[in-house]
């Protein structure tokens, strides 16, 4: 039996159609809250040449490490302050972290596991959006799968390098995210060491060395929360002062965002991880519970290794308990669940029954997934471009032939059809959705509105109105309006929502020259704004405009 799931050539191809939506998803404009946020926080790196002060909208910043933005103040460094260079760091991440998947697959089964774990990674759906609406997840996950794969070869052939790898890797990760990055990779390597019963290695010398270089490796933003906080015990962040920052990042944060004093979302939904799951490693999700629960069955009987197994169920558990969640924290997970879903897909491809089963319920996620799409972009957001409409005709014609062809075998029908409605879903996303999409957001509509007749040096925010968006796109940082500002002769232009004109005018400003955009908090879209009919009543208007005294 050819031991090869997919020819070398099909393998390029199915990754070169991902990386087609990889590739115009660094053009997709940012988003306001978090990524426009976080890019803003890099961008006052690269402006002023604080590297070592987190600092968010004039304030101490205490809720996440330097690393993404390091990599992005940098990037703005070669390429410019603009989308691509905020995102190209977290693809690259993306990369590494797909071919640490593929060597992950081939140390703990073969060399076919980690080729299509890869595959089946680099396809789901919260991994690929991880690359669009960019924060620290794409970097996150790449370094977990690296600490991973190292620290499965060390265990395996107990050399000095892969120790040197898997300190690098943890390093990277709490550099971006804290504990959880240290956290994953270790529950990987406990139960790797259980199942193998390799108790002699768990006394060998060179896990200090791994502490040691750990410790080294994380040493500068360490260092950076000493100095921005230790040194300045007078700081207030969330009505808190003498702030040990040390203290913070090595062992607060985390426990902090646990508990929930950083945000309380979802923290009663126990099932949060189960649902969540399902749409966030789709169209894998399904598959990788049915490969969980098999495991269950022969957990005892050592049928698998417990590494994949070990890391599903510890993360389920802690995520489930956490009084803080959000989807994109499954992201940690999928390398070893890709993995699993892998090997369940390999070792069950010579049975006929369960192939047909599997074929019919990916091609029915596949197809779900599909009428989703078609309904965003054909109804809520119809195609303008006709060079969408070409190349989307191309790709469905891919997706067709992988459906109706008789040179492959089911299994591998399987795989190919429900990469391609992944990438036809997310082509559809990056080329034509995202871009009507932003249209909507108001700071980056102002912001080319305006590129011409208005200086954005000269514009100011009112009270609590803010625009991480606007202030990318003019590569600004934002600057609060105060009356002391309305100097007699120097131009000024404040940026506000339409609702709180009426507060300004009674404050004793006279309203100019004025330029307004529709304006809707895009990531958080509801049924109401999705209707092209009811669209414009959810909107509200941003706007700049020169203000004066009375």
């Amino acid at each position: 039996m050819n031991n090869a799931l997919f020819s070398r050539n099909l393998y390029i191809f199915l990754f070169s159609l991902l990386g087609i939506v990889y590739i115009t998803g660094l053009f997709v404009p940012l988003m306001d809250n978090d990524s426009a946020h976080h890019a803003n926080i890099a961008l006052r790196m690269y402006l002023t040449g604080d590297y070592v002060n987190l600092v968010d909208y004039g304030k101490d910043y205490l809720d996440k490490p330097h690393l993404h933005f390091w990599l992005a103040a940098f990037s703005y460094k070669l390429f410019g302050v603009n989308t691509f260079a905020y995102k190209l760091p977290s693809l690259l991440f993306t990369i590494i972290g797909t071919y640490s998947t593929y060597r992950l697959g081939k140390a703990l089964y073969t060399h076919e596991t980690g080729k299509l774990a890869a595959l089946l990674t680099a396809s789901a759906f919260a991994y690929i959006l991880a690359n669009n609406d960019v924060r620290m997840d794409a970097i996150l996950t790449a370094s977990i799968a690296i600490a991973t794969w190292q620290l499965v070869e060390f265990i395996q052939h107990k050399k000095i390098m892969n120790i040197a790898g898997a300190a690098l890797g943890l390093a990277l990760g709490f550099c971006t995210k804290g504990h959880i990055a240290v956290f994953v990779p270790a529950v990987a390597a406990f139960f790797y060491i259980l199942y193998l019963k390799e108790w002699k290695l768990l006394l060998n010398w060179k896990w200090l060395l791994l502490i040691f270089l750990f410790g080294l490796f994380i040493s500068p933003v360490v260092y950076c929360y000493y100095l921005q906080y230790n040194l300045h015990p007078e700081k207030i962040v969330r009505g808190k002062d003498h702030i040990n920052g040390v203290k913070f990042i090595l062992l607060n944060q985390s426990v902090e965002r646990f508990s929930g004093e950083m945000g309380s979302d979802a923290k009663n939904d126990y099932f949060f991880f189960l649902h969540s799951f399902l749409w966030a490693f789709a169209p894998w999700s399904i598959l990788t519970y049915i490969a969980i629960f098999g495991r269950l069955k022969n957990f005892l009987h050592r049928k698998e290794e417990w590494l994949t197994t070990g890391v599903f169920l510890v993360i389920l558990v802690v995520v489930s308990l956490s009084g803080f969640k959000l989807p994109h924290y499954l992201n940690i997970v999928f390398p070893t669940c890709a993995v699993m879903a892998a090997s369940l897909l390999l070792q069950k491809r010579e049975e006929p029954m369960w192939v047909k089963n599997i074929f019919r319920l990916q091609l029915f996620i596949s197809s779900l997934l599909l009428v989703l799409a078609a309904v965003i972009n054909f109804w809520a957001f119809p195609v303008e471009n006709h060079r969408v409409m070409i190349l989307l005709v191309l790709l469905l014609t891919v997706f067709f032939y992988f459906f109706k062809t008789t040179t492959l075998r089911r299994i591998q029908k399987t795989v190919a059809v429900s990469v391609t409605a992944m990438v036809l879903c997310f082509f559809l996303l990056n080329a034509n959705f995202y871009p009507q999409l932003l249209r909507y957001q108001g700071g980056n509509e102002l912001a080319a509105a305006t590129k011409e007749t208005v200086n954005p040096d000269d514009v100011y925010f009112w009270k609590e109105n803010y625009s991480s968006s606007y202030n990318f796109s003019t590569s600004t940082l934002r600057k609060p309006f105060t009356d002391s500002i309305c100097q007699e002769g120097k131009k000024i232009w404040l940026l506000y929502d339409i609702r709180n004109e009426e507060e300004i005018k009674q404050a004793g400003y006279k309203i100019g020259e004025k330029y307004s955009t529709r304006d809707y908090e895009i990531t958080k879209l509801d049924l109401k704004f999705v209707n092209p009919l009811k669209r414009d009543s959810q909107c509200t208007k941003m706007v700049i405009a020169e203000v004066s005294r009375l």
